[in-house]
């Protein structure tokens, strides 16, 4: 008979690979949808609109923005991600409370 495996637990810290040169890509909007499974958030670039672009958005409430990069996460990653980014809003607020930056101001 077979002594059973013991199962090794192996903590870790996940790093980004700096090595790969991968270029920054600028967002100011994002939109985020769900499935069961997942959440997508798409992160477009919105420029200052035209005088046509601004017309147009007028008479059809709409202003299409290009799509910088799509990223698809599981639902079980979103809480850590809510979290990490309330974390960093909590240090940010409190690193950069002298240059006159507040929370007011849209949510997208």
């Amino acid at each position: 008979m077979s002594e059973p495996t013991e199962k090794k637990q192996i903590n870790f810290t996940i790093v980004p690979d700096e090595q790969t040169n991968e270029p920054r890509t600028y967002a100011n909007f994002c939109s985020i949808a769900h499935t069961p499974f997942d959440f997508t958030l798409t992160f477009c670039e919105v420029m200052p609109l035209s005088e046509k672009e601004l017309h147009d958005a007028q008479a059809d409430h709409v202003v299409r923005a290009p799509v910088r990069v799509r990223v698809v996460v599981p639902v079980q990653f979103v809480p850590t991600l809510v979290q990490a980014l309330q974390e960093h809003m909590r240090v940010f607020s409190e690193s950069y409370s002298n240059v006159g930056w507040t929370k007011d101001g849209p949510v997208h």
